[in-house]
């Protein structure tokens, strides 16, 4: 996309402040912006602080549920959109009127995109494939089981069960994708592998979907031009890296990274939050330096 003057900033929406700019962040959360074992950003605090001076929407893009990315909004200061459940829905703030009148969806009250087929019909083909492959998914587990799987706290474990589109599962024997993939294609969904868990969800959904909406729905407001940044490190991560202007893979907690054939593709410097902060601040300075010299 082209691109054209830098930190000129002008309202959007309800006292909001955008830049003149316009550069969209989309980010994965677990393993990304949030360290794998602990879920701390506090690696990424002085870039976030620099994004928030500098009003850029930074849209959390992951496989957690809407009630766990609420509060992480909140804990991160943000009112924007974001996508959730692996691009199952877009969900936008009720008070962007010229974003959720695009949207045209509702769902609890909340206005947004929805690509994901509903949980009930989800978790109905998941238990016809539960005992021939031996699969546990999030409904097959108590609240202290969720905690014991993920690492998460009691009132982050019951958010993460609170689901609307995908059903996230382990296979409890030796994992068969590819069948249980055949399988599943029949009833119209799919599976993908994220850090920890394998996703149950619709065919027809996946974060690059949900991110290019999300571009359009941008777009609709009233801009002409949006630069986009993509931050991932798993495999569910790929279509959203596919689908921005400037792809970022973030290695794993032991260095490595995940094999992944997209052209322009950075790779953090580190791992996690440390990482995701660096790599943007170099963005960020890469941006700002070839925008005042143009």
């Amino acid at each position: 996309m082209q691109t054209g003057t830098i930190l000129q900033s002008q309202e959007l929406f309800q006292g909001q402040m955008y830049m003149d700019f316009p550069l969209l962040i989309f980010t994965d959360l677990d393993g990304t912006l949030l360290d794998h074992e602990t879920y701390s950003f506090q690696g990424a605090a002085e870039t976030l602080d620099r994004l928030h001076r500098l009003s850029v929407p930074l849209i959390l893009t992951s496989s957690k549920t809407r009630a766990e990315i609420r509060k992480l909004q909140q804990q991160l200061g943000l009112h924007e959109a974001f996508i959730s459940e692996n691009g199952g829905g877009i969900f936008l703030p009720p008070d962007f009127p010229e974003l959720c009148h695009a949207a045209l969806q509702h769902l609890d009250g909340e206005c947004g995109v929805f690509f994901g087929k509903p949980y009930g019909y989800i978790r109905e083909i998941f238990a016809e494939f539960r005992d021939e492959y031996a699969l546990k998914g999030f409904g097959d587990m108590s609240v202290n089981e969720i905690m014991n799987a993920t690492g998460l706290g009691r009132e982050d474990a019951i958010l993460a069960s609170r689901r609307d589109f995908t059903e996230p599962f382990l296979f409890l024997r030796e994992p068969r994708p590819e069948a249980l993939q055949a399988g599943l294609a029949a009833h119209g969904l799919t599976i993908t592998r994220g850090g920890r868990f394998y996703h149950l969800m619709g065919a027809g959904q996946d974060k690059g979907r949900a991110v290019r909406e999300t571009v359009t729905l941008f777009l609709t407001g009233g801009r002409n031009k949006i630069i986009t940044i993509g931050l991932g490190d798993a495999r569910n991560d790929y279509p959203l890296l596919k689908a921005v202007d400037i792809p970022v893979l973030i290695p794993g907690p032991d260095g490595t990274s995940e094999r992944m054939n997209i052209p322009g593709l950075r790779t953090a410097p580190y791992p996690g939050s440390r990482g995701w902060g660096m790599i943007i601040a170099d963005i960020l300075d890469e941006i700002i330096s070839r925008h005042q010299s143009g």
